[in-house]
């Protein structure tokens, strides 16, 4: 419209159209059918007033393309329409009308066409949120480089946690090896840590660790954040399904972090990128002049944090929940490790709940069972107490058990158990126990009288003390055993050598 005015004010000072086509204006010809327009509508007299924008561009109008220069698809035009408000894309939109419709033309038409039809549609507006100080903070995760993870070996991928104050775009920065509930509630701790502080309102995705239903009006919080909030005292705000927008300003970090801190570097190990990342924070990223608060980070965070919330004296025992079952070795599986529930307990679906330190077990939000955390899958934490009866007793008669009893029941038994248990071929504790348990049917007197008896006859056996037992022989006295019969007399009738003799004898 400018070109169009220009031109307009030449022809009235009385300029030709090849000096308005030396001006570049527009060219000779369509200055020609221009000065056609204005002297029609008496706009080139210079006693008349100038028309306004809006009467020349009224007057020129939108040219139209002859029939034969339009395009094949504009015939198409309602059809696209409707199926770009469905939300079809042109690729399937060109597919289609080549499928069902006959149509020959390339892709580009349709991409021209859906091009045309966006720009008709009226502009969507937008309102930039702003946070008071201390008002709120936003959290995601963001894909982080590939380290050699140092339990497996390999390559694998590490993610960025990201808190950032909405007032003073002040951040936290760790990269972790997963997204799960406790890594989650861990960076959370080291967050808040990091700013001596918490903020009223925390602005989230709907990630699984944090939300386990997504929903605009009514989402479900996981059960352990929900106690993180809790402890801390701050408000969850989830973000709507599918409208990132909300949380903008750590989606913004997220890419600055990327875009800023990853390339060109090198990292040894999560250690030293977590290392580099707080410094990068603290001495590039903090003193920048932020792009939309035109304030640097830190000097904002000055003011914030005399607003933000002091972090509770004592630290809240953060710990994920996770519901498990009971079997049959009344244990309870948790990453790999087992942890013991009381034996009435098998087959029942049970809540544990997991720290850093400890695993709690809860039957209807009671607790049947506290156990250090294990520190490697595989690893079976069991409680004595936990077992049936007789495993209980099983496992409580060990060998130290057979000579504490056996040493009560008299000195005699405590030999016999002991020469029972320092066998070197065979495996003697079940004939031990079964010795000791003979003292509830005859008593101790009896038992150490037995074993006497059986020790005397060099037979420390369950069976010989069973069968002294049993016929009453341990409430005869003991008769001394001697060799003195056989002392001091040849054994045999005949020597030796006589035997031989005789031997040859019968061969001849």
């Amino acid at each position: 419209m400018y070109e169009y005015r220009q031109a307009l004010m030449r022809m009235r000072q009385g300029d030709s159209e090849r000096e308005i086509a030396r001006a570049k204006l527009m060219g000779r010809v369509k200055a020609a059918r221009f000065r056609e327009l204005a002297a029609a509508r008496g706009w080139l007299d210079p006693a008349s007033p100038v028309p306004e924008d809006a009467e020349i561009a009224a007057a020129i109008g939108r040219p139209r393309l002859p029939a034969s220069a339009q395009s094949s698809i504009a015939a198409y035009r309602p059809l696209v329409e409707q199926w770009l408000a469905q939300g079809v894309s042109g690729v399937v939109i060109h597919a289609t009308l080549k499928r069902e419709h006959g149509f020959t033309g390339h892709y580009s038409s349709v991409r021209r066409l859906v091009a045309a039809i966006e720009r008709e549609r009226p502009p969507e507006a937008t309102v930039r949120l702003s946070f008071a100080p201390g008002e709120a903070a936003q959290v995601d995760f963001g894909a982080g480089p590939h380290l050699v993870d140092p339990a497996t070996g390999e390559l694998r991928r590490t993610w960025a946690f990201v808190m950032t104050l909405c007032f003073s775009r002040h951040q936290y920065v760790e990269f972790v090896w997963d997204q799960s509930v406790r890594t989650w509630l861990g960076c959370h701790r080291r967050a808040f840590e990091w700013f001596g502080a918490v903020p009223a309102r925390l602005i989230i995705d709907n990630a699984k660790c944090a939300i386990t239903k997504a929903c605009a009006h009514d989402p479900e919080v996981q059960r352990a954040y929900a106690e993180c909030a809790e402890g801390y005292g701050f408000r969850i705000d989830a973000c709507p399904p599918q409208d990132p927008q909300k949380k903008g300003v750590v989606e913004a970090g997220v890419k600055y972090v990327k875009g800023n801190f990853l390339p060109t570097r090198n990292f040894r190990d999560l250690a030293d990128l977590n290392a580099q990342v707080r410094d990068w924070v603290l001495k590039e990223a903090g003193l920048r002049i932020h792009g939309t608060t035109r304030v640097k980070p830190l000097a904002s965070f000055a003011v914030e944090r005399c607003v933000l919330r002091p972090l509770p004296a004592v630290p809240p025992d953060l710990g994920s929940w996770h519901q498990v079952s009971v079997h049959r070795d009344c244990h309870v599986s948790f990453e790999r490790a087992l942890y013991s529930v009381p034996c009435a307990l098998v087959g029942k679906r049970l809540w544990l709940r997991a720290t850093d330190t400890v695993v709690t077990v809860y039957l209807d939000f009671k607790p049947v069972a506290t156990h250090a955390r294990a520190r490697r899958p595989g690893e079976r934490r069991t409680v004595a107490d936990h077992l049936p009866l007789a495993a209980q007793r099983f496992f409580a008669h060990d060998r130290s058990w057979c000579l504490q009893q056996a040493g009560e029941i008299g000195e005699a038994c405590a030999r016999l158990i002991g020469r029972l248990l320092s066998d070197r071929i065979s495996e003697r504790l079940r004939a031990a126990q079964g010795v000791l348990q003979l003292k509830a049917r005859y008593g101790a007197a009896r038992l150490e009288a037995a074993c006497e008896r059986a020790l005397a006859h060099d037979s420390p056996h369950y069976r010989t003390v069973k069968t002294i037992l049993a016929g009453g022989h341990d409430l005869q006295p003991l008769t001394p055993m001697s060799t003195e019969p056989y002392a001091g007399r040849a054994r045999f009738a005949r020597a030796t050598a006589a035997l031989f003799a005789d031997e040859s004898t019968t061969c001849h």
